[in-house]
């Protein structure tokens, strides 16, 4: 990681690599642990952290992953598909996954040979965004590239996304989680917005 990445920037990225460890898959217990000490402020960003805390504090893996399994995977379907065609489209596999694909060959992003997962599931997307604030894939990006990336595969439809898992039925662990989401990205469309 560069040195010279400001602390606003590296907070970001921190928040994108919490959103996308959680969603990736179930949270192993050392990840509950962890996210059982954050400590959140007054804000609403901050409360929702504190809830995420608290929440966590009360799972355990076996209870994540029994949520996770209801939320995302399912028998047939989980009671969310996390995924940037599906929400964009209403199948998988669609023009928004050929759009991130062409994007991270542009970056030279490539999927992990161990990863079967469309690439535009919602934790690959924010791992990738979080990978540009910090320079993963080489240099830091610049803000307008930053921009670029976030407008084309996370303003569409990750709002939307993390306020159905804030809403959904299974969720318990993940509510304040899709809070955290839905937080984080009005708070980065609205500097997004500003920085032009």
């Amino acid at each position: 990681m560069s040195a010279d990445i400001d602390e606003g920037d590296l907070l970001r990225a921190q928040c994108y690599g919490l959103l996308a460890q959680l969603l990736v898959g179930p949270p192993a217990q050392d990840l509950l642990t962890r996210v059982a000490a954050l400590r959140g402020d007054d804000t609403a960003f901050g409360k929702a952290l504190s809830r995420l805390a608290s929440a966590a504090a009360e799972s355990d893996a076996a209870i994540a992953e029994r949520e996770y399994f209801a939320l995302f995977i399912g028998v047939a379907r989980g009671e969310l598909v996390p995924y940037a065609s599906y929400y964009l489209t209403g199948f998988l596999n669609e023009k928004p996954l050929a759009r991130l694909r062409a994007d991270m060959q542009g970056f030279g992003i490539a999927r992990r040979a161990d990863v079967s997962e469309p690439e535009d599931h919602i934790a690959s997307v924010c791992e990738m965004m979080a990978g540009l604030i910090l320079g993963s894939f080489g240099a830091p990006a610049d803000l307008a590239t930053q921009r670029r990336f976030y407008d084309r595969h996370l303003a569409p439809w990750a709002a939307r996304f993390f306020g159905d898992v804030e809403n959904a039925q299974s969720a318990v662990l993940y509510r304040p989680v899709g809070e955290i989401g839905r937080l984080f990205i009005a708070i980065e469309t609205e500097a997004f917005t500003m920085s032009t």
